[in-house]
């Protein structure tokens, strides 16, 4: 079972997200980029690591980037190779995906979905990654 963390301000899309996750594996929540630093390293702590984090882009006290690129840099204090790490998933509603998704290429991230979020999109995204079996589509 995978571990997640969904990093996401608006509390429906963050509900929405963990009962979308849930088939999957267990799913922790953090409502900005700081909450999600503290969560990410707490959970390293206790041996007990995420294996995907969904993380919202424009977040309060802390964007998106800002806490990718942390998390990224707690992986490399910790000698972890970049493809060794957390897989990363940006999402936003920006309206200018092209500059936002070579942003979020170049800060670290492995894959990027455009809100709204739907059970599709996230298990399309989930299968890509190898992260989810392809049977048992469900709509």
């Amino acid at each position: 079972m995978v571990r997640f963390l969904v990093v996401e301000d608006d509390f429906g899309s963050r509900l929405l997200m963990r009962k979308i996750l849930a088939e999957y594996g267990e799913v922790d929540a953090a409502v900005d980029g700081e909450d999600a630093v503290r969560a990410f390293s707490a959970a390293r702590a206790e041996g007990r690591p995420y294996g995907v984090v969904f993380l919202d882009i424009m977040m309060p006290r802390m964007d998106g980037h800002q806490a990718l690129r942390e998390i990224r840099a707690i992986e490399a204090q910790d000698g972890k190779a970049r493809q060794d790490g957390v897989v990363v998933i940006m999402a936003t509603v920006l309206e200018d995906p092209r500059s936002v998704i070579d942003s979020c290429y170049e800060g670290g991230a492995d894959a990027y979905l455009v809100k709204p979020l739907d059970r599709r999109k996230v298990r399309a995204e989930l299968q890509r990654l190898g992260i989810a079996a392809l049977e048992g589509e469900r709509a």
